[in-house]
């Protein structure tokens, strides 16, 4: 199996009990996962099997998009209520206030990343160094929100909202600011993942494990879908042939080439792979054909 199956990841698995839960299914070792989410999360986790696997590493910069829950009042040091989080005091917040405080959050802004992640400095996760009770500067991160949209508001306190935003956005930071923007605090009460990759719809492991083999192999995407945002170049089969055996190809000779420098997906007939446009020649990065050992 070579391709892509969506999962709907359950709380309190990390990425990697999917990945291993998965192996069993799919009965390979060859499986990887894209966009890791916390344990604690839920929701959309594409799994990468076989040849495809190949494609983590070149995955565009795609948005993604969240259903959080969150409460005001509380601060938590790992801005979340699976941390430790300060007594609850009683906020009363309009629904038009939250209204214009989330507008402060749409579009390009500044995030300062929680210790409580994974990202490295100096070679060690932030999250182990938290754990030793060590806190470092965090240089603020350029991320854009292009939605954020106040679902449901409980009590003046709690409630629920939906983002879509760009790759690297630490949600439990986001409502950790919002709260401060308030003057009331804000800690995350649940996170759910609802697109990734493009990718809107999951499996549940319980579902998976129950289908046979042909059915699942129904469910496996082709890898391109992942691509679907880079513009196609369409090959005949000599140029496949030169393609295929390292050879780059003049750019002039392909009609509709996209842009110089810019990545694009390969066909002919088939895909072949993601290449990318330099100096007037298209040059492959990566070729996801079976059949030339790759």
């Amino acid at each position: 199996m070579n391709g892509v199956i969506v999962v709907d990841k359950p709380q309190e698995f990390t990425s990697f009990d999917v990945v291993a839960v998965m192996r069993g299914i799919l009965h390979t070792k060859k499986v990887g996962h894209s966009g890791t989410l916390d344990p604690m999360a839920t929701g959309i986790l594409p799994i990468f099997t076989g040849s495809a696997t190949k494609a983590i590493s070149l995955l565009p910069d795609s948005n993604k998009s969240y259903r959080a829950g969150f409460r005001l009042g509380q601060t938590s040091d790992t801005l979340d209520i699976w941390g430790n989080c300060t007594e609850p005091r009683n906020v009363n917040i309009s629904t038009e206030m939250m209204l214009r405080t989330l507008e402060r959050f749409t579009g390009d802004i500044e995030q300062i990343p929680p210790m409580y992640s994974a990202l490295k400095v100096n070679g060690q996760k932030l999250c182990d160094l938290a754990r030793k009770g060590i806190e470092v500067e965090r240089k603020p991160r350029p991320v854009t929100i292009s939605r954020l949209e106040l679902m449901d508001f409980r009590g003046g306190a709690e409630g629920i909202i939906d983002i879509d935003c760009s790759s690297g956005t630490y949600i439990r930071t986001l409502i950790d600011d919002i709260g401060a923007a308030l003057g009331t605090g804000a800690v995350m009460t649940s996170l759910r993942r609802t697109r990734a990759c493009g990718f809107t719809d999951g499996y549940t492991l319980e579902q998976l494990k129950a289908m046979p083999p042909e059915e699942l192999q129904g469910l496996i995407k082709p890898i391109d879908e992942v691509f679907s945002e880079y513009p196609e170049v369409h090959l005949d089969e000599r140029q496949k042939t030169l393609y295929l055996n390292g050879v780059r190809l003049d750019v002039n000779r392909l009609g509709n080439a996209p842009a110089d420098g810019q990545l694009c997906r390969v066909y002919a007939g088939e895909f072949l792979g993601i290449a990318k446009i330099s100096a007037d020649e298209l040059v492959s990065v990566k070729r996801f054909t079976i059949n030339n050992g790759e």
